[in-house]
Order: C-alpha cells, then structure tokens, then sequence
C-alpha cells in the first residue's frame, strides 16, 4: 500500500510537470500576472517564495516563469498589491515577523525594496485604493491590533501611528486573534475580523463569556491614527475567518471558520455596519478566505475542510446571496487539497484561482460573467511551491478592463 500511494505520487508529480511544460511550449497570450506565495518547505529555515505565473486570456491556463523571488521572510501568510499594480507587499511570520515591499515593473517581474518589522505577528495585509497606506493586523503577545503605515508615491513604508488594539467591550482583558484586514476602495475605512481567543478556545479552557467572534471598523486620518466607527466592534458569529467588501461599497462579508456560514453587513454612514435582515448563508465546512468578481454580482468563497469552493450570486438591491450556482454539484466546486485563498483575475474578471495549502498547488476556474457559475480551467490543478498561502494578481498587457467595472 505504501509503494502503492507514492506510485501515485510521483505520477500526479509527473503529470503535473508535463502540463507545465507543455503550457511552455504553447504559444499563451498573458493577460493577467499571478503571484503565488509559498514556504521554504517543512523544517526549512530558508525565506519562502513568490512563484510568478503567466495566466492564458483564452484558457485561463498558467504557465510559471523561471524565477521564484524570495517573499522576505520565512513564512508569507498574506499578500497586498496597490490599485497601480506596481507594489507588493508581504506579510512574513516564523523567525522574520516582517512585512516585505516589492516594486513590480511593466512585465510583472518583482524586485525587492523595503523591509518593516517589529509590530508583532503580521496576520493580513490591505492597501486602500489611494496608495497612500497599508494597513497590517497583527498579534501582539496575547492581544490584537491594528496598523496604518504610510505610503511614499514609490511604494515605500514608512511610520505610522501607535498601533491601535483590538478590544472587545467589556473585555478588555481576553486574549483577541486577528484573522483578516480589509481596506474599502473609496478609501473611508478599514475593517478587522478577530475572535475572543478566551471565550472560544476548542480543546483548550475558557475564562470569558463574551461574544466569540467579531468585526472591527476603523476611518483614518491623514496621520494614520485610527478611529472606530459607530457601533464598532460588532458581532460576527463565533470564528470569522476573512473579509471582504464589495466593489460599490455598499456591503461587507464574513465567513465564519466554526459556523460554516457566510455573514452579511450594508455599510452605513460613516462607514458603521448594520446586519442583513436576511439570515447567514451556509457555505462549505470550514470557509476561509472571500473574494468578489471586479463587477460586484458573484462571491468566491474557499472551504478549507471541504477543499471546495462557492460561487455565491448577489442581490444587488439588498446584498443577499443565493447559493443558485453549480446546484448540480452541492453549490460547491472541487479544489485540490485544502485551499486557503482565492483571488479573481482583474484583466477580464473571467478566471478564478485558489491555493491550495496541504495539495501544493493552484486550482484555475473559468467564470460564468452572466450566471457566475465556474468550470475547470484547462490542466488545472497547477503545482506551486509547498504550502501555498496567499494569492496576488495584475493585469498584464494593454488590455481593458472597462467590461469588469461595477
């Protein structure tokens, strides 16, 4: 049986790099750049790896090119990229705890810039659209915060304002874990999931009987000092996961990890959220990571335990999704083996990708632009570096991207 499955393997191996090397022989138009960021591999102390694929406007194809940068740091977890698509930046844990700015040139090659530390455990990384700041949550010992580093015009980090902890009301003593950041592209907020590690702790004891799960909003000066907005922290079930906002924004999403479900808010004035009225849509188990088409109908949402993902339609009226996509297949569509983040293509808005974590790999889908529906992208899954973890993608090319707009 042993010889059984490394047979098996070494052939999926085998496969996979006679695709890639097919693909590289093929003749592909690039209209998109991807960037895929994975470890140095288990008991490695070396920094992690940017691979850097080509994507096919017409297959959706993606062919990797020769050089692998390093992220900067030994585990990148999260991945940013401004609205010029000419920065990246990467959030490093492990030994590094750091977080990486890469300069990005007209072929989507990476070069290395600049490098800030010492505000704790980068957990998520978000740029508003204006370029201006980057936005980290982080873990600091046993608690979370929030920061708002300046931007100079080239990309550059520079200082910030004092962190800004995350508390929960009543609270103020429990141990809080930040999940994801997610700035609005009207530049009015920015918003932080983060659960009550002392109140929601499986297998491990309690000491709190405050809500689990929530979500924090904040609006920025020009100084980067962060103010919560009315109402803020508010409820988000009992393990959010991630976040996202809409393109019009007008809604924010969260998927809860525990619950299995995905949680909607309309964005208020001054940017304070208010729940749907509309009840929780169930997801797969365990989702985690959100993305939306650039047009703001269809939800992209990845199941980690299920190794699925879900093609959510939205009601743009009210924000609601329905799961009336791919109802042949249980709302869901197969990944490879536990995905933990999506991104859509922003060239066309035509191709969504996921990493997988525990498959080593990228799993490509064709999206439906009238019913969001996806379907396999040609020799999809596409092997990555070990353990992949987070997604970035620009266009790439004189392509418009007027049909992608909300």
């Amino acid at each position: 049986m042993k010889f059984s499955k490394l047979s098996q393997l070494f052939l999926v191996s085998s496969i996979g790099l006679l695709v890639a090397t097919l693909l590289a022989a093929c003749q592909l138009v690039s209209i998109d750049v991807l960037y895929v960021s994975s470890s140095a591999g288990s008991g490695s102390n070396s920094d992690g790896v940017i691979s850097i694929y080509d994507v096919d406007g017409s297959s959706g194809a993606v062919r990797p090119r020769s050089t692998s940068p390093s992220s900067g740091g030994q585990n990148p977890v999260s991945m940013a990229v401004s609205s010029t698509y000419v920065n990246l930046y990467v959030a490093n844990q492990g030994s590094s705890n750091n977080v990486v700015h890469l300069a990005v040139d007209t072929t989507g090659n990476l070069t290395a810039k600049d490098t800030v530390t010492g505000f704790g455990t980068p957990i998520s990384v978000s740029i508003n659209q204006a370029g201006t700041y980057l936005f980290v949550a982080a873990q600091q010992g046993t608690g979370g915060a929030l920061l708002a580093m300046s931007l100079a015009t080239d990309g550059t980090i520079g200082n910030g304002a004092a962190p800004t902890s995350l508390l929960i009301p009543g609270h103020s003593g429990d141990s809080v874990v930040p999940t994801g950041a997610f700035a609005l592209a009207n530049n009015n907020a920015v918003y932080v999931t983060a659960y009550d590690k002392s109140a929601y702790n499986p297998g491990g004891t309690t000491s709190s009987n405050a809500n689990p799960g929530w979500i924090f909003g904040f609006t920025v000066d020009s100084h980067g000092v962060l103010t919560p907005t009315a109402g803020s922290p508010y409820q988000a079930g009992v393990k959010p996961s991630a976040l996202a906002a809409d393109p019009t924004n007008r809604f924010v999403y969260v998927t809860d990890f525990a619950s299995s479900q995905l949680i909607g808010y309309t964005i208020q004035a001054g940017s304070s959220l208010n729940f749907f009225l509309a009840a929780p849509t169930h997801t797969g188990n365990q989702p985690g990571a959100i993305t939306f088409d650039p047009r703001g109908k269809f939800i992209y949402i990845v199941n980690e335990l299920d190794s699925t993902v879900n093609a959510l339609a939205i009601d743009q009226a009210t924000g609601a999704t329905t799961a009336t996509i791919n109802v042949a297949n249980g709302f869901t569509d197969p990944t490879d083996t536990d995905p933990v983040a999506v991104v859509v293509d922003p060239a066309l808005g035509r191709f969504v990708y996921t990493a997988n974590f525990l498959g080593n790999s990228v799993s490509g889908f064709r999206l439906d632009p009238t019913g969001g529906a996806l379907t396999p992208t040609q020799a999809t899954p596409y092997p990555t570096g070990a353990q992949p973890t987070a997604l970035a993608c620009i266009p790439h090319g004189n392509h418009a991207t007027q049909s992608v707009a909300p």
